[in-house]
């Protein structure tokens, strides 16, 4: 299992960069989780996107689906001129309803709504999900395949469930959004290490970045939560699990 990792700042992205959006592979499977501004473009780096077997949506939040609505055409040609056959699954929390409304678009996507709690599979990945503490409905999203385990935070402040959800995680993508400070949506680099040193994950890679905080002041305030090196998510990189 690897992931790639497309997008990296919220709640906008910084020079140069891309909202969220991360390229989760095992085997044949090619998972999209997230979709933010900037995301498309960087897929053409990495594979494309007509082969993609899914998008997963945390939440319905701009910076982590606005590509979503130009994806939509890039599939709808890639359909006329043959190069994939049916719509593409999107998996996303139903909630808030009019965003989740908008989703559709001709038959390019099958949209399918999931909940905390659901299990999906996707050819050899599993997904599991956890609710999140954040100001519309989010989910953190756990992946297992080849006896590997990956976990996604997505967007939340101090959350028992995630932690959980993340227990003995290979990869904890975790965000820290605050250098410092609490927030009832977001995590600050400390709080991120430590809820990853509470889950018991082996590596911790922080993201979703406020733009122009200096990445080594983030890594310092992880590592002091963490108790062990932490990585900062580089764009276009690819990370093994």
């Amino acid at each position: 299992m690897k992931l790639t990792v497309l997008g990296r700042y919220g709640p906008f992205e910084g020079p140069s960069g891309a909202c969220s959006g991360y390229l989760l592979e095992a085997g044949d499977a090619r998972v999209l989780i997230d979709c933010g501004n900037g995301v498309v473009g960087r897929l053409w780096h990495h594979g494309g996107y007509s082969d993609l077997d899914a998008v997963v949506l945390t939440h319905l939040h701009p910076d982590h689906i606005s590509d979503l609505f130009v994806l939509r055409y890039a599939l709808d040609g890639e359909r006329a001129q043959g190069r994939r056959a049916g719509p593409l699954p999107v998996y996303s929390l139903p909630e808030p309803g009019e965003d989740f409304r908008r989703l559709p678009y001709k038959d390019v996507y099958d949209v399918r709504a999931y909940g905390p709690g659901d299990v999906v599979t996707l050819g050899g990945l599993t997904l599991r999900f956890a609710p999140t503490r954040h100001w519309v409905p989010a989910c953190a999203v756990r992946a297992e395949a080849e006896g590997r385990c990956f976990v996604f935070s997505s967007d939340t402040g101090w959350s028992d469930s995630v932690a959980e959800l993340a227990r003995g995680a290979d990869l904890f993508l975790c965000e820290a959004n605050l250098l410092r400070g609490e927030s009832e949506g977001h995590l600050s680099a400390f709080q991120a290490g430590e809820l990853a040193r509470l889950a018991g994950a082996r590596r911790l890679l922080i993201t979703h970045l406020f733009p122009g905080v200096a990445e080594s002041e983030l890594r310092r305030e992880a590592e002091a939560g963490y108790g062990g090196p932490v990585a900062v998510a580089q764009e276009g990189a690819t990370y093994a699990v």
